[in-house]
Order: C-alpha cells, then sequence, then structure tokens
C-alpha cells in the first residue's frame, strides 16, 4: 500500500499522521505486553501490520527521491521529524517488551515439551524383561521463533 499524494504538503501530512498511528498502536501493544495480555494485540496487529508496511514502503521512497517532501512547510517538516523521534522510541520499547514475552513463551513451550517427554517416558510399558521401557523415544514439538 502507498500514500497518494498531490504534493508535498500533502504527503508530509499523511506520513505525519501514518507515523501518529502507528506509533499509538505500538504503544498499546507495549502496554498490553507490560500487562501481560499480549493476546489482546491480535485485534489490531493487522492494522499495526498494513501501517507499518506502507511506513516502510514510504520512507523509503522518501529516502530514495528526498525532493517528495522538500517543498512542504518547514514548521510541517519539522513536526514530521519529531513524530519519527517518537515512533523509533516508541519501536525501541516495544522491541524490547515483546522480547522478554518470546523469551517466556518459549521457556513456556519448552516446559510443556519436558513434561510431555517426561510424561511419555513414564507411560511406555513393559519390555520383555518385565522392566519399565525407557528408550528415551522423543515426541515432536514445534517452535516457531519468527517474528
Amino acid at each position: 500500500m502507498a500514500l497518494h499524494a498531490h504534493n508535498a504538503q500533502d504527503r508530509a501530512e499523511q506520513m505525519l499522521l501514518l507515523s501518529q498511528r502507528l506509533r499509538g498502536l505500538i504503544k498499546r501493544e507495549t502496554t498490553l505486553f507490560k500487562a501481560r495480555t499480549p493476546h489482546e494485540a491480535a485485534s489490531f496487529a493487522d492494522e499495526k501490520n498494513t501501517l507499518a508496511t506502507t511506513y516502510r514502503l514510504e520512507t523509503a521512497r522518501i529516502a530514495r527521491d528526498p525532493g517528495l517532501l522538500a517543498d512542504a512547510p518547514g514548521a510541517l517538516r519539522r513536526q514530521l521529524r519529531e513524530e519519527t523521534l517518537l515512533l523509533e522510541v516508541a519501536l525501541r520499547d516495544n522491541n524490547k517488551i515483546a522480547g522478554v514475552v518470546r523469551k517466556l513463551t518459549e521457556g513456556l513451550v519448552q516446559a510443556i515439551a519436558n513434561e510431555a517427554a517426561n510424561t511419555r517416558a513414564k507411560m511406555s510399558g513393559y519390555g520383555a524383561n518385565g522392566q519399565v521401557n525407557r528408550d528415551g523415544t522423543a515426541i515432536a514439538i514445534t517452535l516457531n521463533r519468527q517474528v
């Protein structure tokens, strides 16, 4: 998705609104992560991802062609720069807490996998010699580490 701006001022105004909305969603997600309710962020994940993709594409376009914003009023460009800095701070905070949540989740999955393996080993039955079979057979579990 790309912005459809009529001129530099329009592009700057759209980028400002895009940045503000994206920052608001990221801060909301960070708050939910800190409150240990990350599942609630799923309700706006699609919007956040769409805005982030648009933001990435537009900032790359502007980096390639700075003239796209050159004729925007100076005050608007300064406001856009300030908003960009605020967005970067929000992203850093979000990334930090998301890493903590990810580690906790991975630890929980590992604990469940270990418990399942232990339970399976205990329930493996008896062998021909009357001893409990403990063949160490692993069970399958999948952990997706992609963000």
